[in-house]
């Protein structure tokens, strides 16, 4: 890619990311807002340029590693460089967040504070959670392990994924169950119904 082309890129997604947040936070009242004072975007631009690094390989890991530390000691989020993660993504608040190394996240996902995407293994494998797209994780969960959650999850607050989530589902509790909504219930509004994804 020209570097004509990917600063063309890397402004598109810098806009889409700035309107997914204001889309997602009531709170945000401009994209200049979200510029200014979003630490959770402030992670995920530097993830990005971050991840390109990574995929350099040689010396350039290393520099990854060191931004994503320094990123850490600012923003208060953990985002390993080798993770991948898809358009469209908003941490709210970012506080507290942890993204394991081999991590993927798909399109249109937010988190909230306190969520760790985390492994279960010593191992050098695929250790960490696979999540699809438009998935939204509540305050503090923990999702471990190379489990696979798929599209249009809601994950409650606090709670604790170690198996698959099928697509559509709500998952709430510790150790995390698995329910549907109802009929052409909105997820969005299921969780007004289920108070555990709150908490």
């Amino acid at each position: 890619m020209s570097p004509a082309l990917y600063a063309r890129h890397a402004r598109s997604r810098i806009v889409d990311d700035l309107d997914a947040a204001i889309e997602r936070d009531p709170a945000a009242t401009s994209r200049a807002d979200v510029l200014l004072n979003s630490p959770g975007l402030h992670a995920i631009w530097a993830y990005r340029l971050a991840h390109r690094l990574w995929l350099r390989g040689g010396l350039a890991k290393p520099v990854a590693r060191v931004l994503m530390t320094v990123v850490r000691s600012i923003t208060g989020v953990e985002i390993h460089p080798g993770a991948v993660i898809g358009a469209r993504f908003f941490i709210d608040h970012g506080m507290g967040v942890v993204i394991g190394e081999t991590a993927e996240v798909g399109d249109d996902v937010m988190l909230y504070h306190g969520v760790t995407l985390g492994g279960r293994s010593l191992q050098r494998v695929k250790r960490h959670p696979t999540v699809g797209s438009r998935v939204t994780i509540g305050a503090g969960a923990r999702i471990l392990g190379p489990v696979y959650v798929g599209d249009d999850v809601q994950i409650g607050a606090n709670s604790v994924v170690v198996k698959d989530v099928p697509s559509g589902a709500i998952a709430t509790g510790i150790p995390a169950t698995i329910r549907f909504p109802q009929g052409r219930e909105d997820p969005y509004e299921a969780m007004f119904k289920d108070p555990a994804l709150w908490i």
